[in-house]
């Protein structure tokens, strides 16, 4: 559905992404995810035809993206900001859309707006940053778009349509095999509708695997030995980092297996216990992970 091949994409002087690629299934929602200038708004940016690679390509449905305005006629975009005519009244806005995609279903943005609640008579100036973003919401929604992708969907939303919206786009995906490409900081969100997700870190994919394969590799394990520590396990392959508290050794693995956990029975552990880990914290040791390596590779 979605194809990235060996993207490149630089600003003035600065070289902001780095041989991205990436592969989302039709029908799937796919996570990215990192830290404050990793460079994900700018490959979204890509991805939507806003900016032309520098090199690589983007294909949706084996089609380049940028400049093609029958690929772009099925995506749905929601901007982290969005910037829409002030003067313009809801009502104008949703015309705009009318006119613009062929796809726009006037039904389908009444019955969103019984959720979001946005008086049509209102002028764009008037509303609040979380407003416009249940415009933008209702409005991409609604033109029924083959792919959706959104940049940070949830800010300035309050907890309850936060709610709504999830449930929303999961309808999306099981009713009509939407394809969603979502950015967001709010790792809890994602963890709850993602398929897939991608890490990004300095212009370049970190790491990529579904959510249920990094919470089978991923995990904290609660260790205790019955005397002194026969080996540096902290150096084993499977390991990312190992934090002591007392006899009690909290370890983070990159690759769990039973036979990991085997390997350190077999080294005096008289206790191991499986911890799952959140999203958030996945992301967090991923992280530091990468930059304790950049350490030792400087």
């Amino acid at each position: 559905m979605i194809e990235i091949s060996s993207l490149c994409k630089n600003l003035g002087d600065e070289q902001i992404l780095k041989d991205i690629n990436l592969k989302v299934e039709k029908g799937s929602i796919f996570g990215l995810i990192g830290e404050n200038g990793a460079g994900k708004t700018t490959l979204i940016k890509c991805l939507t035809g806003i900016y032309k690679a520098d090199e690589g390509e983007i294909k949706i449905n084996g089609q380049e993206v940028f400049e093609n305005s029958d690929v772009k006629q099925k995506i749905g975009y929601v901007a982290d900001q969005n910037q829409y005519f002030s003067s313009f009244k809801i009502k104008e806005l949703v015309e705009f859309y009318k006119m613009t995609y062929t796809n726009f279903s006037l039904e389908r943005f009444k019955e969103l707006n019984k959720i979001f609640r946005i008086s049509e008579e209102k002028r764009i100036r008037e509303l609040s940053k979380g407003m416009k973003m249940r415009v933008s919401l209702m409005l991409n929604l609604s033109i029924q778009p083959e792919v959706l992708i959104l940049d940070e969907p949830t800010s300035g939303l309050d907890p309850i349509i936060k709610k709504k919206l999830m449930s929303i786009l999961m309808e999306e995906v099981a009713e009509r095999n939407t394809t969603i490409f979502i950015s967001s900081h709010h790792l809890n969100d994602l963890e709850r509708i993602c398929d897939s997700i991608a890490i990004m870190d300095k212009g370049e994919i970190k790491y990529i695997n579904n959510i249920e394969a990094m919470k089978d590799s991923i995990k904290k394990l609660q260790v205790v030995f019955k005397d002194k520590v026969s080996a540096d396990f902290s150096s084993w392959n499977e390991i990312m980092t190992v934090e002591k508290l007392g006899r009690v050794n909290y370890i983070i693995t990159k690759n769990y297996s039973k036979e990991l956990e085997q390997k350190l029975l077999s080294h005096g552990a008289m206790f191991v216990e499986e911890i799952d880990l959140s999203l958030e914290d996945m992301f967090i040791y991923s992280m530091e992970e990468g930059k304790k390596n950049e350490k030792i590779l400087a």
